[in-house]
């Protein structure tokens, strides 16, 4: 009980610390979740805590992650009527970067040489944790390194997705969104947020729509290919 309190407690620290930081110095490589969990692994190094032991207050932070997802609803009901007046051109552009998430990961771990068991867990690394850890799960990959590789993706996503933008001028709010979606799900959908209410939501919207694409046709994907 204590353990898992004083987890609680550092790991709000860090992040209200690392926000803080963020607020004066707004880089994409600056942002609380990537500098947090810097800050919280070289912690548990320095004091040599077992993650067993963190998750123990861990997995309460971790229970509210479901309704921080479905919090995302509500600036997509905002946007309702434009998400209609686009329905189809996002439908189709989040089912095309849905299977070339999957293919170019596919094709990356080939090449790379892995283990079957990290490529099921690799395939669903664009959906948010809970799908892609039931998703790698069904196929025979390992849940707890889903996790991990979601949060990969995801991080990696938000801290590159402005420079890419920046790099193929992609300036419309929808398109940023579907993009961010699609590759970063809920931590590319909270940053969307900071950009537009309308980026939030087209980017809530990829997300959703993705992790349904990835969980039918992802484990498909694989069989052909593997």
């Amino acid at each position: 009980m204590i353990i898992g309190v004083i987890a609680i407690l550092i790991t709000v620290l860090v992040y209200i610390g690392s926000r803080a930081f963020y607020r004066r110095f707004s880089y994409p490589f600056t942002l609380p979740l990537l500098v947090g969990t810097i800050i919280l692994i070289t912690i548990m190094l320095l004091l040599e805590i077992p993650y067993e032991t963190y998750y123990i207050g861990g997995r309460w932070l971790e229970l509210l992650l479901g309704p921080a997802v479905v919090a995302l609803a509500y600036p997509l009901y905002r946007q309702l009527d434009l998400l209609k007046k686009y329905f189809f051109p996002i439908v189709i552009s989040v089912s095309v970067g849905a299977i070339v998430g999957i293919i170019s990961g596919l094709m990356l771990a080939r090449i790379v040489g892995v283990q079957e068991e990290f490529i099921f867990s690799l395939v669903p690394k664009s959906v948010t944790t809970p799908v892609a850890m039931d998703v790698a799960l069904i196929m025979g990959g390992i849940p707890p390194l889903a996790a991990v590789l979601v949060m990969v993706a995801g991080i990696g996503g938000v801290v590159m997705a402005p420079y890419i933008y920046k790099w193929i001028k992609v300036k419309d709010e929808i398109g940023r969104g579907i993009g961010t979606g699609c590759a970063s799900h809920a931590i590319g959908t909270a940053k969307a947020l900071e950009s537009s209410e309308k980026e939030g939501a087209t980017s809530s919207v990829a997300m959703t729509l993705s992790a349904v694409i990835v969980s039918l046709i992802g484990p498909m994907i694989v069989y052909l290919f593997i």
